[in-house]
């Protein structure tokens, strides 16, 4: 039997490898900022979250540190034993007022924040709205959900207006995305949230990709878009922009207060180390510290964007840290990454389920550490594999 087992996903392998799809995990030995080693050779970043270079501040490594001195290296057991060390109050106090929320609660990573809060709100007599471009986590919370869920054309508010107006008595869960971290635009948050108000839905918006690199104070998509976060649960990370690890729900009080007794993923998994919780707790302060860095983070997006685009790259329009070069298929896409790597520039091929079949894609991530000189390099090197490749 066993046998059979070794066999079957022996043959399911060999078809994700022949379809290009094959994955395999890369060992960095070296991280210094944007350049890092890989592989034995020195190479520039352009694949990381960490847009505004925090997981290398030393002002969050202080903190971590300090936090070990004074609590130890683990929590030593859920938030609901005795995980819960006074550094979550601090953190989700000021996370509460970092988002202008009512009240706000942390959880282990953003992937357990979107599980913990889909599954508890929404159940099999409820409706879910999720756009088709949303994140895996948000679509794996919805199918934990068991609710009903409708895929909205993406970024379409008339379609949510269309679909809501069809649900007479069934609560509706509106779900999308910010930032969409394959494609790097925003959802349209304000008509979503005027369509939830109007229609008396939730609305839960995860703009993991957005906090700490949009909005004139950092806040994220909402405050970019100047869209009103009354009501809206908003469910974001310290782990992109932030630099450390950690999900978060902030929103209002009956609604944390719910989610604090029924989400699984919250109370039944390990708290939080003290060193994390200490760095977020620190990470929120320098975005108000030091907004020079997220400047510095847009001017390196716009010299970017204008670089490939000067090149007759085809990218995806946006305004965040992620910045699409379209390429086609996987073998393609896969091919192009290699060719990068070679020219020093590490930016991994984005390929199905990741995204859309004949959508595959190099996702550049744009740091607020990256030099003009990092910029000019990767553009000239994704210039350069392109011809070669016949692309443009």
């Amino acid at each position: 039997m066993t046998e059979n087992w070794f066999y079957y996903l022996e043959h399911i392998l060999e078809e994700q490898l022949q379809a290009d799809l094959g994955r395999d995990l890369v060992s960095v030995t070296s991280v210094n900022g944007p350049e890092i080693e890989v592989q034995g050779r020195r190479v520039i970043m352009f694949c990381s979250n960490d847009y505004l270079g925090y997981t290398q501040h030393p002002a969050l490594k202080k903190a971590a540190q300090e936090a070990i001195d004074q609590w130890g290296v683990g929590s030593g057991a859920s938030r609901l034993v005795s995980g819960n060390l006074k550094l979550y109050d601090e953190l989700e106090a000021n996370l509460a007022r970092f988002k202008h929320a009512s009240s706000a609660l942390v959880f282990p990573t953003g992937f357990m924040a979107n599980l913990g809060v889909v599954a508890s709100l929404a159940g099999p007599q409820d409706v879910i709205l999720s756009d088709s471009l949303n994140h895996a986590s948000l679509v794996d919370a919805c199918r934990l959900s068991r609710a009903e869920v409708r895929v909205v054309p993406h970024a379409d508010s008339d379609a949510y207006a269309d679909a809501i107006r069809r649900e007479k008595s069934r609560k509706v869960l509106i779900i999308t995305d910010g930032v969409f971290s394959m494609d790097g635009d925003l959802a349209p948050l304000a008509e979503l949230n005027e369509i939830a108000h109007q229609y008396g839905a939730l609305l839960v918006v995860d703009d993991a990709h957005g906090t700490g690199v949009l909005g004139a104070n950092g806040r994220g998509a909402f405050e970019h878009l100047g869209a009103e976060t009354e009501g809206v649960i908003q469910i974001g990370t310290f782990s992109k922009a932030l630099g450390g690890l950690g999900g978060f729900v902030a929103g209002p009080s009956p609604i944390i207060g719910f989610l604090r007794n029924r989400a699984r993923t919250l109370f039944y998994t390990t708290a939080l180390p003290p060193a994390t919780l200490a760095a977020n707790l620190r990470a929120l302060e320098l975005v108000d510290e030091e907004p020079e860095t997220r400047q510095k983070l847009m001017r390196n997006i716009v010299r970017l964007r204008h670089g490939l685009s000067q090149h007759g790259l085809k990218l995806l329009p946006g305004e965040s840290s992620i910045v699409p070069v379209m390429v086609g298929e996987a073998r393609t896409a896969l091919a192009m990454a290699r060719e990068l790597m070679s020219e020093g520039l590490f930016c991994p091929a984005m390929r199905p389920p990741t995204v859309p079949a004949g959508q595959c894609r190099l996702r550049l991530s744009v740091m607020a550490t990256h030099t003009d000189d990092h910029i000019d390099r990767a553009v000239d090197s994704v210039a350069t594999v392109s011809k070669r490749m016949g692309l443009i």
